[in-house]
């Protein structure tokens, strides 16, 4: 019997491909939902500060901390020392973006049935891990017609 390791890079990439893409894309999922809280936290407050990103996200200082200055330094956040939290317009854009694909997940969802409180988690975790062609299909199942039907994966498909 071969390894876990051996099965996992019988593909036609090595396992490591495997490894680094899922890091990838969940580190392109925190930065979605952190750019989107620091979003509605502005709308809500007209600032955003690190303890209203712990008390929103239920993660420790440290970790909002941490977290905004990989933000900073991938160009979505602005951030000075002990200050508010401010999107680039590369953040807005994304954070739109991640809007748009969650709005459409939970109408999809609440289309087919789906309680309002279990549509609400489970578009959470959906919105990230489907590709823009399903969210297309989801927002036409359900009816729904938002503007940029086309940009649904932020700046990476295409977003002014």
């Amino acid at each position: 019997m071969g390894s876990a390791r051996a099965k996992a890079g019988s593909g036609s990439a090595p396992a490591s491909d495997g490894f680094r893409k899922v890091r990838r894309d969940h580190a392109r999922e925190t930065a979605e939902d952190y750019v989107e809280a620091i979003a509605s936290i502005i709308d809500g407050r007209g600032a955003c500060r690190v303890a209203d990103l712990a008390r929103l996200m239920r993660v420790s200082h440290v970790t909002v901390v941490k977290t905004v200055d990989r933000l900073v330094a991938g160009g979505l956040v602005r951030k000075e020392p002990y200050g508010p939290a401010t999107l680039t317009p590369a953040g807005v854009r994304l954070a739109r973006a991640a809007r748009v694909r969650h709005e459409r997940v939970l109408a999809f969802l609440r289309s087919i049935g789906v309680p309002e409180p279990v549509a609400r988690r489970d578009a959470e975790g959906l919105e990230h891990h489907v590709s823009p062609e399903t969210i297309s299909a989801m927002a036409r199942f359900a009816g729904r017609t938002v503007p940029g039907a086309s940009r649904t994966h932020g700046p990476r498909a295409g977003t002014p």
